[in-house]
């Protein structure tokens, strides 16, 4: 085994090391997401933290790490006799991204259940992640069907796994450690609530503390037995510093008066559910226990805070996470007692002995626009925003840019889907044959059964039974009468949208209203689980604005700064899309697209656009995209151009009004359909 790095030698990041250290010292914390950018430590600190944990006193023989003090009655290695335990390390337990859902819960052997009736059980992560740490590295990425499982394991505290009736359930209570760079996507606010704490990391920007970095890196990569044999004192005494706060922890008293701030806080935040104000509770703890303190002081519940509210506090994919400090302390001054009775000490949060007990504690650094609070962002010096856009006027020059406008209220769009049936990356946009779903047949299964099929597997044995010797009330199965169940559900697909940013969408005060329509087909595609991608086109060409990404908020992003004006490119808009799709079909091929064009057809610039526009259109139906044009032309005189283009790409034109899920022409469709049914 390969020696790691030592959790004392990493140089700075105080909040990811806290909110690690808190959940050695108090597991109930409920665990830690650490975001950031790639080459921070992140992976570094959580395997390190493994070496502090207490040993865990455990079963012999066990598979399931079972406590000897109090077994689980259910262990499928059980019932355990009364016997002295023996301790091991904790485990840190890795899930990876592309784990398959038996290797994560475990795998029952369904022709021994069926034929001879045993419960062959093989344990998973879940199994061997009890009692432990269960690390998920870009957690963001994790497929949706594991995410459901993991989400019912830490609920539960259990882990079920079923098959045709037959069900195993073991106990699987872990300490769930994520890693995740925002820039490849979100979590599914499921997953994110059930993380207790959340810090963000980024790479300093001190010179001096980058040398040391690297400086220690390159030693420990030179010999890491060496190394960590140097820092072996440093890591005995935090190891002491967690057993004692871990001693000290069911001593601390959380007074009525702190758990009044932090029930106020939570209440300002607006944040969903209770399960914050837990989490609040249980961290300030830890802190004071980390601290040395048997009292709950104001300036944990603020650290709490800015550990356990950022991540829950958003309201839409695209709000940044982060607390205004301002108001908490006003949230906290005005809920704290009336008289100054409380402990001016400054708290001790960091594992070096010092530190702000207000200071870092999870606030991820915002874009610059955040930073300001809105009552602020706009004082009377500042000079208003420019009017959105305005007709070319004489004088301004052809190919002119624009300012970028804000977007309009995003708002709940009609489903738009690929037609057909895929086989891509679980999501909810399109139909797909997948593991999760309803069943629609049963084949013979290519590898390990993973979901049978038990009537086609009856039916299969059947005949044979005589032949087989058939005695008793047992089927005799062999392994070519298992059927695998096949399924259809839902699939995630390759967004890409293609948005006109020339002068005529501008010109009429468009942009907003595009924008809008965009921002909220984006927000569609982050619930649905789908990658993105955006081309823009004005001037005399095309760009790729975001190549194809999971991180909708990047997308998001890059429509907002997306300036306006010139011509309208539209063939070039089109065969740059068809250039991206082509390398995406290389490197995804199971994953399907959805071209999205946002325009309003008035192709510009250069000899027969429109019909050089055309031919570009057909080479996207030549190769069978599905593709949805978004018409955004106004006014009385409409030259259908749009829905031109939508023929050409053999896909469909909708208007800004029509993308609506709420629009009339929706009503209408149910009320025809109800009338019918009555």
């Amino acid at each position: 085994m390969s020696t790691p790095y030592p959790f004392t030698a990493i140089v700075g990041q105080d909040d990811l090391r806290l909110g690690l250290l808190l959940n050695a010292v108090s597991p109930a914390v409920g665990g830690v997401l650490v975001r950031g950018e790639k080459g921070t430590a992140k992976s570094t600190a959580v395997r390190a933290l493994a070496a502090l944990m207490p040993e865990v006193p455990v079963v012999p023989g066990c598979r399931f790490s079972c406590d000897p003090g109090s077994p689980d009655p259910a262990c499928p290695d059980g019932p355990h006799a009364a016997a002295a335990g023996v301790s091991r390390a904790a485990r840190t337990v890795e899930l990876p991204v592309g784990a398959s859902e038996d290797r994560l819960v475990g795998a029952l052997d369904i022709e021994r259940a069926l034929s001879e009736g045993v419960k062959a059980f093989e344990p998973g992560l879940l199994a061997d992640a009890h009692r432990g740490i269960l690390y998920v590295d870009e957690v963001n990425l994790l497929h949706d069907h594991l995410v459901d499982l993991l989400l019912d394991a830490a609920a539960m505290g259990a882990s079920y796994v079923e098959r045709e009736g037959v069900s195993v359930r073991h106990a699987a209570r872990f300490l769930l450690v994520g890693t995740m760079n925002p820039e490849e996507g979100e979590l599914r606010p499921q997953l994110l609530d059930r993380f207790g704490l959340t810090v963000e990391v980024s790479a300093s920007r001190d010179t001096d503390e980058r040398v040391e970095v690297v400086r220690r890196r390159l030693a420990y990569d030179d010999d890491p037995g060496g190394f960590a044999a140097r820092w072996a004192e440093e890591e005995g005494a935090l190891r002491e510093r967690i057993a004692a706060a871990r001693v000290l922890l069911p001593r601390v008293v959380l007074g009525d008066g702190v758990l009044r701030q932090i029930a106020a806080t939570c209440a300002a935040f607006e944040v969903d559910g209770m399960r914050a104000d837990i989490v609040m509770a249980r961290t300030a703890t830890a802190l004071a226990a980390w601290a040395g303190r048997e009292e709950v002081t104001a300036d944990d519940v603020r650290q709490a805070a800015l550990l356990a509210l950022p991540h829950r506090r958003r309201r839409n994919p695209f709000d940044a996470p982060g607390l205004d400090e301002d108001k908490l302390d006003q949230t906290l001054d005005e809920a704290g007692p009336q008289e100054d009775g409380s402990d001016d000490d400054d708290p001790d949060p960091g594992p070096d002995g010092g530190g702000d007990g207000g200071g870092g504690g999870g606030v991820p650094p915002q874009a610059d626009g955040d930073r300001t609070p809105p009552s602020a962002s706009q004082s009377d010096d500042t000079p208003s925003p420019a009017p959105e856009s305005a007709p070319d006027t004489p004088g301004r020059p052809a190919g002119g840019e624009q300012q970028p406008v804000a977007a309009a209220e995003p708002f709940r769009t009609k489903m738009l889907s690929v037609p057909g049936l895929g086989e891509g990356a679980a999501g909810r946009r399109s139909r797909a044959r997948t593991e999760h779903g309803r069943t629609t047949g049963a084949v013979r299964p290519q590898g390990a059964l993973t979901k049978l099929h038990l009537a086609a597997t009856v039916q299969a044995a059947a005949p044979h039974q005589r032949a087989r010797g058939r005695a008793g009330r047992g089927l005799v199965v062999r392994r070519d009468d298992l059927r695998q169940a096949t399924r259809e559900g839902r699939e995630g697909n390759l967004v890409l949208f293609v948005v006109d940013a020339s002068g005529s969408m501008a010109a009429r005060q468009r942009m907003s209203a595009v924008k809008g329509a965009v921002l909220s087909l984006l927000m569609d595609a982050y619930q649905r689980r789908d990658k993105v991608g955006l081309v823009t086109f004005r001037g005399k060409e095309a760009d790729v604005a975001l190549p194809p990404t999971s991180s909708v908020d990047a997308a998001a992003a890059r429509l907002e700064s997306l300036p306006t004006g010139g011509r309208t490119p539209l063939a070039a808009g089109l065969l740059k899309a068809h250039d991206v799709l082509r390398v995406e079909r290389l490197r995804d091929p199971s994953r399907r697209p959805l071209l999205v064009v946002v325009t309003d057809g008035r192709a510009t610039g250069g000899p027969e656009p429109v019909a050089l526009a055309g031919r570009a259109g057909r080479l996207h139906r030549s190769e069978g995209t599905a593709s949805v044009v978004v018409d955004c032309e106004s006014g009385y005189v409409r030259l259908g151009l749009a829905g031109e283009l939508a023929r050409e790409l053999g896909g469909t034109a909708v208007t800004l009004d029509e993308l609506r899920a709420d629009s009339i022409a929706g009503l209408v469709k149910d009320v025809t359909a109800a009338g019918r049914a009555a």
